[in-house]
This record gives structure tokens, C-alpha cells and sequence, in this order.
């Protein structure tokens, strides 16, 4: 084990899109478990748009960042972390991190389950997604959804979830036509526009020509604009995020449809993924059968070396990554599946 540590911090905060710069590597000594921690080796990386979102003034600056992480336990002063079990913890964007038992959850080793499905569809990208269509759009079998930035980690766990459940058209937008097909040949969508291809609601409008049951919005402005247009008389709009103004320097897009919602009595309701951890073992029951069947694949594009974190992060705020953003440790090598 290496006597260092490495972390990255936020140095300083972006307007418009963020570059390396906002950046920094800091190393320091490697930390030391005090009774009731443990040290934590990091071996999974996630980065998510979310985190955009949150440099804007959530983030201390000149100070770790957070997000999620899977780690094995190096060294332990508590007997209720044993060393060498894996862990997911929240202490984010470092190489090394000293938690204590109510700061970690234990992973489950599914057979035939790579770990790093634990960042995504066994994670909160997939808990957002289950809790999206179970719990807020209460998903029936045989309605039609629509959902937006459908390519990225939320989005494509939500086809993946919802083609489970019975749902019936499927339709996604995504940023290139390689994206398109992905989604329709592998995820289970059956039409993806890419919506560089014109204004959203035209293309929606001719993916979707009779409408749709309920929104999965990734994106807000043009898309969600659009969404309401097609969607039927008491729909429902999950709000999972807002990527469009993520780094926007302008004024938010403005929605010239809002009395659809009331002339139409849809529903529309955000959430935070973190109120409904509770539902983390539903979501096991639902999915490792299908992952261990090989009926749902894992979507996911991983990036190797923390060194690479920022740059990963950085990629997938530009649609570089084609279902989760992950970053992978190289001690992460013997946790790879056979």
C-alpha cells in the first residue's frame, strides 16, 4: 500500500462550462484509522451531473470533493469493519478516505455481478431510476414514456428498468446517432432522435405521433417543453435533472407551454434519490436475477487511473460516456469478473 494519499479539490468556481483549471490534485500523507474508522481504499470512482450542478456553491473550495465511491477496507480500528471488506461511502473524489461504520454500506457480492454495477444500475444512478418509475410516476404496464438524455446513466438504467416492467413505446433523445442506436439495439428503447436534428418538440412529436403516458426529464428547458406538449391527458413528469442549464451562461429556457399542465391535469415531482434509500434491497430483488440471467446488461463507459477522474468528469458533461461514468483504480484489477 502506498504511504500517500490523493484528493482533488475545486479551486475556484466556473461560469459556463468548467475546465481542468477549477481543478487540483493535492497529495498529503496517507491518513491513519482511528478507534471506531476504518481506512478505505478507493477502487470505483463514480463522477455524475450532479456534481456540475454542485460547484457552483455547494462545494468547499480548496477542500475534497464528495460523491460516490467503492472501496476495500485497508486497515480497521473498529471490529464492525473487517479489513478487506468492500464498502460504497460518500467521501468521493479520493484516493483514500477514513470512515467510520454508519458512514459506509456494506456491498453485496452477487455471483456473476461486476462490481462496478454497484455505481450504476445496483446503485443510485439505477435506485434514481427504480424510484423514478415506481414510486414517482408509478409506471403500469403497456403505458408509453419518454425519456431524455437517454444515453447517460440515469437514462439508460431507466429503459433498461422500465422495459422490465412492461412499459410500452419507448422513446429517448441522445447527442449523436451512434447514441441512438445503442439505446434501440441494446437497451430496449424503440426510437431514439438525436436532438441535434432539429427542435425537440417536432422531433418527439414524430417518434411519439400519439402521445406519451409520463416524462423521465434528465435535461429541463427544450425537452421538458416538448415533453408536455406530447404528453396525454393526466401524465406525469419525473424531474431527475436539469442538464441544460448545467452550464448555461445565459437566462434558463423559458416554458411557453406551462398552462398545458393544468389544462391537461398532469403531475409533475422531483425527488432526491437519497430519501428513498430504504428501497436499496427492492431494487437487488429486481435486477440481480436479471443481471445474472444476462437479460439486462450493464451500460457503462469506465475510465482507467484516478488520475483520469477530472478528465472523466469533464468527458461526461460532454456526452463522452455512453451509459455510467466510472473511474476505475488500477488495484481494482483483481475485482475485475472472469
Amino acid at each position: 500500500m502506498t504511504d500517500t494519499a490523493l484528493t482533488v479539490h475545486q479551486t475556484s468556481r466556473p461560469h459556463g462550462f468548467p475546465t481542468p483549471d477549477h481543478f487540483a490534485f493535492v497529495e498529503s500523507p496517507l491518513p491513519r484509522p482511528t478507534p471506531g474508522t476504518a481506512l478505505v481504499e478507493g477502487l470505483y470512482w463514480s463522477v455524475d451531473p450532479y456534481h456540475r450542478e454542485m460547484m457552483d456553491g455547494d462545494f468547499a473550495l480548496h477542500a475534497p470533493l464528495e460523491g460516490r465511491t467503492i472501496g476495500r477496507v485497508v486497515e480497521s480500528r473498529d471490529p464492525a469493519l473487517a479489513e478487506g471488506e468492500l464498502v460504497a461511502h460518500r467521501q468521493g473524489w479520493r484516493t483514500h478516505a477514513v470512515v467510520t461504520p454508519d458512514e459506509v454500506r456494506r456491498l453485496p457480492r452477487f455471483d456473476g455481478v461486476p462490481l462496478s454495477a454497484h455505481l450504476g444500475i445496483l446503485g443510485g444512478t439505477g435506485l434514481t431510476a427504480y424510484v423514478g418509475l415506481t414510486r414517482i410516476a408509478e409506471l403500469r404496464e403497456g403505458q408509453d414514456l419518454f425519456v431524455s438524455a437517454a444515453a447517460g446513466g440515469v437514462g439508460t438504467a431507466t429503459g433498461r428498468l422500465a422495459r422490465l416492467m412492461g412499459a410500452g413505446r419507448m422513446v429517448g433523445s441522445a447527442g449523436t446517432a451512434a447514441k441512438a442506436a445503442y439505446l434501440t439495439e441494446h437497451v430496449g428503447y424503440d426510437e431514439v432522435f438525436d436532438y441535434h436534428a432539429g427542435p425537440a418538440a417536432d422531433l418527439l412529436a414524430k417518434a411519439a405521433p400519439d402521445g406519451i403516458d409520463l416524462y423521465v426529464d434528465n435535461v429541463g428547458g427544450e425537452h421538458l417543453e416538448a415533453a408536455i406538449s406530447s404528453l396525454r391527458d393526466r401524465g406525469r413528469i419525473v424531474r431527475v435533472g436539469t442538464i441544460a442549464q448545467y452550464n448555461a451562461t445565459g437566462a434558463p429556457y423559458a416554458l411557453r407551454n406551462l398552462p398545458d399542465i393544468v389544462e391537461k391535469s398532469l403531475r409533475m415531482e422531483g425527488f432526491l434519490v437519497r430519501d428513498y434509500y430504504e428501497l436499496q434491497e427492492e431494487l437487488y430483488e429486481f435486477v440481480v436475477p436479471h443481471l445474472q440471467s444476462g437479460r439486462v446488461g450493464l451500460d457503462e463507459t469506465v475510465v482507467e487511473g484516478f488520475d483520469a477522474i477530472v478528465t472523466a468528469f469533464l468527458g461526461m458533461l460532454r456526452g463522452e460516456n455512453r451509459g455510467k461514468m466510472i473511474v476505475r483504480a488500477a488495484t481494482a484489477t483483481e475485482h475485475r469478473p472472469q
